[in-house]
């Protein structure tokens, strides 16, 4: 029998990687999109707090591992083509590097020139990753 990383279409990732849509698995937000690979997929199936392979960084990242802000893995589907995820999570804490509760806390209700703030953060980024630098 083939695991569940090996029916991931790979090939057809840029790269190797596909992307990962997170959703809070109980209030069903959209949470952030982060990009894995085999061996974040691995990880988080195999650990259960969700990690990514950071294209900046080149390396696998489980969120939370700086702020402390985790999601805790709880279930994962796959799109019709094999090829893109949504993993449902708890979060523990912001999601969002800049503190709010997911990176989706800006929107537009028409054609505004601006992005209108639907969230407020629940931390300050400043504190919270200067004290982990």
């Amino acid at each position: 029998m083939t695991s569940i990383v090996e029916q991931i279409n790979w090939d057809r990732a840029p790269d190797g990687l596909v992307p990962a849509v997170v959703q809070d698995a109980d209030t069903k937000d959209v949470l952030m999109l982060g990009f894995m690979n085999r061996a974040a997929l691995e990880k988080t199936l195999r650990g259960g707090k969700v990690t990514f392979w950071t294209r900046s960084r080149q390396k696998l990242w489980t969120k939370g591992e700086t702020s402390g802000h985790t999601l805790n893995f709880v279930s994962l589907r796959v799109n019709c083509n094999d090829d893109s995820l949504l993993v449902l999570a708890r979060p523990i804490g912001a999601t969002c590097h800049t503190g709010h509760p997911t990176c989706y806390f800006r929107e537009a209700a028409d054609e505004a020139e601006e992005w209108r703030t639907i969230t407020a953060p629940q931390f300050d980024p400043e504190q919270v990753y200067a004290q982990n630098a």
